[in-house]
């Protein structure tokens, strides 16, 4: 099963793809997709977009899973937010990919153990989990963590279903 992980932001947008067999997972691919510095919101828009379609289209998921938006106090920070999701949802749904979105809280506590989890925490797990070299940059390394979250709670899921 491959499993498309994917963090959306307005500057940044990281993604994720996950291959599971049930029991062991790998890292078929990771990034980010920014726009130039200074160019407008509809152009990063744009560039999410594209992006977001040629991992689509190249990879193939089965299942998407998706941040859920995190309200701050900035509201104009949550709306331009809100535009970026809404590219990213939009790709995946013309994509015909079953979706599936987490709170930033469900996100850290499937993969540090706890909610209030910083970044280097994040990121220090999605590449002690993944067996990575390296740590990914934040933004990769929150949607991996997206799909690792997918991929527990369908775990579960199915694990329950047994029962």
């Amino acid at each position: 099963m491959i499993i498309l992980g994917i963090d959306p932001g307005s500057q940044t947008t990281g993604y994720g793809v996950l291959e599971s067999d049930g029991r062991n997972r790998k890292v078929v691919a990771l990034g980010c997709l920014k726009a130039r510095p200074g160019v407008s919101l509809s152009v990063r828009l744009g560039v999410i977009y594209a992006g977001l379609q040629g991992v689509l289209e190249q990879y193939k998921p089965d299942e998407v899973a998706v941040e859920a938006t995190f309200y701050g106090k900035n509201v104009h920070s949550a709306l331009v937010m809100g535009h970026a999701r809404g590219v990213c949802l939009l790709a995946v749904q013309q994509a015909g990919c079953k979706l599936f979105e987490y709170s930033p809280l469900e996100v850290k506590k499937s993969v540090v153990g706890q909610g209030r989890a910083s970044k280097d925490q994040v990121g220090f797990m999605i590449r002690a989990m993944l067996g990575l070299r390296a740590t990914p940059p934040e933004d990769a390394a929150d949607a991996l963590a997206v799909a690792i979250c997918h991929l527990q709670r369908r775990q579960l899921a199915q694990m329950i279903k047994k029962v």
